[in-house]
């Protein structure tokens, strides 16, 4: 096998044999591809056998495992006699078995090592979808993270979240005349539905120590990349969650990494499982900024690989960007299914030995079209292959393999336990015992605000009562306020996804 392709299976010969080997170049990893094909066909085969092929080149993985059945690339294969022929009939002469170096995550923390993300860094944009928000209530929580950023309060979990849009409902007329409108009922109905993410699970992903992209991109000493898998069974009972977590995942990636331009291997290759959930019923606004990281993340050296059932799940402007495609059998029972193998066979450049659009409703189980892009970027006439087996095992893992991974992983203890520093939460709440507590002494005469305080030094009087006038001193202080919050405002910049970047 070149050292510079991952070795995909052999199509066939006009002999009918399977002789004739296919590859992916490395060189064009990043250039992004579509795994697709009906439940059943062999999709989460390919995506092994892709996944260890990146990481035997050194490139690291992150791919979401969604049946538990991915868990398996952390361990050693099986030699079973079905694995054995099939690479006698590709002509795999070294097919020897192993274990491919994996991190497992999940947001849970149940079955993996914690994985979580701060409310700044999701934004505005992404947690709107996340909520499912209406127009106007989306605008709130833009203002809402406008003022954080003014203000100073970080946003890290989600009663921080909570505690900025308390503040905002008291302050509703102030702000409604800076703002725009901020009514009591869209602060009311952005409460209720953080309410229902918190039920779902939200709770555990907002906070901190947040996700630091350079852990999941690690290569192990002798130069393999590592296998990041997302453990996404209890994840996908809420697939809006699932859907928002990896688009936020890829939008940190297309925000911090720097340009490399077209390097040699890609430098971390991202599997987009179940792709069709970020697409539904998206917003058109979502669209285009998806669109946008998916035509731009290439120049950062990441690699995109959606992975659904039908290709009509994926938007055109999307698809058209996917260069490198590995399509099982699809079923065309129904309209729509008809239009999905059409659609998929008018994708790939002609073959002249076999009608594209009926070789894909008669490939067996782990037989797939392939094409991908060769020299110059041009995309390969379409073959018909079948597929190499992987080195690693097929199937689950046991608790107990899974629990000896996890202890033995290089990012163990780092992000185990939650941290939470002063944050929007601690500082609203601080300050509005310091209101409650001052409202009393002003009722009573007692003028120990800081006003008061303030007039004292300039020889007003320590006790009495404040004229209602701002003194110099008091002038100057809340000068001095606004001027670091506006810079520290300006100094905010949100990326193409509403992230916050510095």
């Amino acid at each position: 096998m070149p050292a510079d392709s991952i070795f995909l299976g052999a199509s066939r010969k006009p002999d009918d044999s399977y002789q004739k080997p296919e590859h992916l170049l490395l060189k064009f990893g990043n250039r992004h591809g579509l795994v697709t094909g009906a439940t059943g066909t062999g999709k989460t085969v390919s995506l092994q056998v892709l996944a260890e092929g990146f990481s035997a080149a050194g490139v690291p993985v992150f791919c979401a495992d969604i049946k538990s059945d991915l868990s398996g690339i952390a361990a050693e294969g099986e030699p079973k006699v079905v694995l054995m022929q099939r690479a006698d009939d590709i002509r795999l002469d070294a097919y020897e078995f192993e274990a491919t170096p994996t991190i497992f995550w999940d947001i849970f923390g149940e079955k993996g090592h914690p994985i979580r993300a701060t409310v700044t860094e999701m934004g505005p944009l992404l947690l709107s979808r996340l909520m499912d928000l209406t127009e106007a209530q989306e605008g709130v929580l833009n203002i809402a993270f406008r003022i954080a950023d003014e203000e100073g309060l970080l946003l890290l979990d989600m009663k921080d979240l909570q505690a900025l849009l308390a503040n905002m409902a008291e302050r509703g007329s102030e702000l409604s005349a800076q703002y725009g409108n901020v009514t009591r009922a869209s602060v009311g109905a952005i409460q209720r539905s953080l309410l229902v993410l918190e039920q779902q699970g939200g709770d555990k992903f907002f906070g901190e120590p947040a996700l630091r992209i350079n852990d999941i991109m690690r290569t192990t000493t002798d130069g393999r990349g590592v296998v990041n898998v997302l453990v996404a069974d209890k994840l996908m009972m809420n697939p809006r969650l699932y859907s928002t977590f990896l688009l936020w995942l890829l939008s940190e990636l297309f925000e911090e990494l720097p340009e490399v331009g077209d390097p040699e291997k890609p430098r971390l290759v991202f599997f987009f499982d179940e792709a069709h959930l970020l697409f539904n019923e998206a917003p058109k606004a979502l669209l285009e900024r998806v669109e946008q990281v998916v035509r731009l993340i290439r120049s950062k050296g990441v690699g995109v690989y959606f992975v659904t059932q039908n290709p009509l799940d994926v938007p055109e402007s999307v698809l058209a960007q996917l260069g490198n495609r590995v399509q099982h059998a699809l079923r065309a029972y129904t309209p729509r299914e008809t239009a999905a193998v059409k659609t998929a066979a008018d994708t790939f450049r002609p073959n002249p030995d076999f009608n594209t659009y009926e070789a894909i409703t008669n490939l067996g189980t782990g037989e797939a079209l392939i094409s991908t892009l060769q020299e110059k970027g041009v995309p390969s006439i379409v073959q018909r292959t079948l597929m190499r087996p992987p080195v690693s095992r097929i199937g689950p893992l046991s608790p107990e393999e899974r629990a000896q991974i996890i202890a033995a992983s290089p990012v163990a203890g780092l992000y185990d336990r939650t941290v939470d520093p002063e944050s929007a939460y601690e500082i609203l709440k601080r300050k509005a015992e310091q209101s409650a507590d001052a409202q009393p002494a002003e009722a009573e005469g007692e003028g120990n605000g800081w006003g008061d305080m303030l007039g004292g030094v300039l020889g007003n009087g320590g006790g009495g009562k404040s004229s209602g006038r701002q003194t110099i001193v008091e002038a100057a202080v809340k000068s001095v306020v606004r001027s670091a919050a506006s810079s520290l405002g300006r100094a905010l910049v949100r990326g193409v996804l509403g992230s916050l970047r510095r």
